[in-house]
């Protein structure tokens, strides 16, 4: 076989570098990480190193949630990243729920020997200090200065953080030894209060999610097992990436008094009885780009939705001469501008030295919604070539119609205001479509035979009836690697898998069906 015949049988995107989903999702998932430039691997096991194009969207997600954060009432702080052992250690079942994922440091200083730099054993802590795996402990021993009174309550406090579980075992965004995250910790007179907080707080991880995100998820409740260290009840959102697996995206805590028990933080009420505080955290990280990648990106590259996409719009003048190099440039410029003032992230990329179509490849693979070419033609015909990222694709629609669809010629004017609704129909198609992958994998199954036949197929999202035990959880997951992802909130669950019925293991009385999936 000639390596022209040998090439062509190569998958397209290949030949870019990039894994095809079909063959390694694994692969193309770390792929897309590298050829969008998001992060690396650092000298550190198991850290990465975010890049300025993954951290741009990182701070898009930010401002979207803090703004829902401060919107609800909520302000933000910072606390120490050491935590003393004997802290951690107040709230037993919290400390134990992490206690293998802790880093702790014991020295506070080094010394040269003979040229070389170690420990100085006599730098020895009197008392350890873990590297925050979560704050609540910290977080709670400072309350019980600021809280004495019901007119102290709610506290409401988020704080922007990084924090570090030792995972064995990780992966770019997904899972890393340090990531960045942020914990809101609030603190109120009742239950009740608490528990609205803790749905107020899931409710806007829902809607980012979904509104700025464009990922679907299902809102439900964590089975005891799965609970938050030291939480009385977790909630969380729950997506699906392409590959059928399904992605925690945020939790939210129930905590009751545990926390208030282990710090002693205690409140006059109104009726001047002292009690203990009701508190809950909740938090999202890093991992959401992770979600990004894995529910919209393509063999070609990232996908981002156009409220993430730190450029919206990338301009590339086409030319040949000095002459069109000036005049398309100078128009590129105006274009930038006026798209600037509707209120878009613009870039020129008039870089010389490089061709018009590695700079396509470029954006295409970081994943820019909209590439607007600017040649010679366009200036004489007063248009502009819009290009978009991403088309929803029509039932039987062929490869040149879509092709069609995504790049077209368009008058000057009319491109120009009409990039804000583009960006708008955007976000909005990949919503759709991702909740159309959604559907067209998800299943209401009745019988062991039939869930097992569906994971070891393409798999997905299972609606089955539950009344198992944490030890009947284990025996489906050692069994078919599949998990209880939440007990959905009733309004969640699908028309066709509503009502009572048997579990899909014992047998037994079910009253309602649980989300069941493989998961990251």
């Amino acid at each position: 076989m000639s390596n022209q015949q040998n090439q062509k049988q190569q998958p397209a995107a290949a030949a870019d570098g990039i894994t095809p989903r079909g063959t390694d999702y694994g692969q193309w998932y770390l792929d897309i990480v590298k050829r969008a430039d998001l992060a690396d691997h650092s000298s550190v096991r198991g850290c990465m190193v975010i890049k300025p194009h993954g951290y741009a969207i990182w701070e898009k997600l930010q401002r979207e949630l803090d703004d829902r954060f401060k919107a609800t009432g909520h302000v933000n702080a910072y606390f120490p990243l050491f935590i003393p052992l004997s802290l951690l250690a107040k709230e037993e079942e919290h400390a134990a729920g992490f206690a293998k994922e802790c880093a702790v440091v014991t020295h506070y200083r080094l010394k040269s020997i003979d040229g070389k730099v170690t420990v100085d054993p006599e730098s020895k802590l009197e008392e350890p200090l873990v590297v925050r795996p979560t704050s609540e402990t910290i977080i709670w021993a400072q309350y019980k200065n600021w809280i004495q009174s019901y007119r102290d309550l709610p506290l409401l406090i988020n704080q922007w953080a990084n924090v570090v579980r030792w995972e064995m075992r990780t992966r770019l965004f997904l899972r890393t030894a340090e990531f960045l995250w942020q914990e809101g910790h609030t603190a109120h007179a009742t239950e009740a209060e608490a528990r609205e907080e803790v749905s107020r707080m899931l409710d806007v991880y829902a809607d980012v999610a979904e509104n700025v995100m464009g990922v679907p998820v299902v809102r439900g409740h964590k089975t005891e097992g799965e609970r938050f260290a030291g939480a009385i009840d977790t909630q969380c959102i729950e997506g699906m990436m392409q590959d059928g697996k399904a992605l925690q995206m945020g939790t939210s805590h129930y905590l009751g008094q545990n926390f208030a028990k282990s710090a002693d933080v205690k409140f006059l009420n109104k009726e001047g009885q002292l009690e203990y505080v009701h508190a809950t955290s909740w938090g999202v990280s890093t991992r959401l780009i992770g979600a990004l990648i894995m529910t919209h990106s393509d063999d070609n590259g990232l996908i981002l939705p156009p409220k993430l996409a730190p450029i919206q719009v990338v301009i590339v003048p086409i030319y040949k001469t000095p002459e069109e190099q000036a005049a398309t440039g100078a128009e590129a410029q105006a274009v930038a501008k006026e798209l600037r003032a509707r209120g878009l992230a613009v870039k020129v990329d008039d870089r010389e030295g490089m061709q018009p179509g590695a700079k396509y490849y470029e954006w295409e693979r970081k994943g820019v919604p909209v590439r607007i070419e600017v040649g010679p033609r366009d200036l004489e015909k007063g248009s502009l070539c819009v290009v978009r990222r991403f088309v929803l694709e029509k039932e039987g629609e062929s490869e040149p119609d879509l092709r069609k669809r995504k790049k077209q010629f368009l008058p000057r004017a009319e491109a120009i205001a009409g990039m804000p609704a583009l960006m708008d129909v955007l976000q909005k198609e990949l919503l759709e479509r991702a909740r159309a992958m959604r559907e067209k994998r998800t299943r209401v199954i009745d019988t062991l035979e039939d869930f097992e036949a569906f994971f070891k197929g393409e798999g997905g999202f299972a609606w089955v009836h539950w009344a198992g035990t944490h030890e009947d959880e284990d025996v489906m997951a050692k069994r078919y690697e599949t998990s209880i992802r939440c007990l959905p909130f009733a309004e969640q669950i699908p028309e066709a898998a509503r009502g009572a019925g048997a579990c899909i293991l014992t047998g037994k009385p079910s009253a309602q069906r649980v989300l069941m999936a493989k998961s990251y």
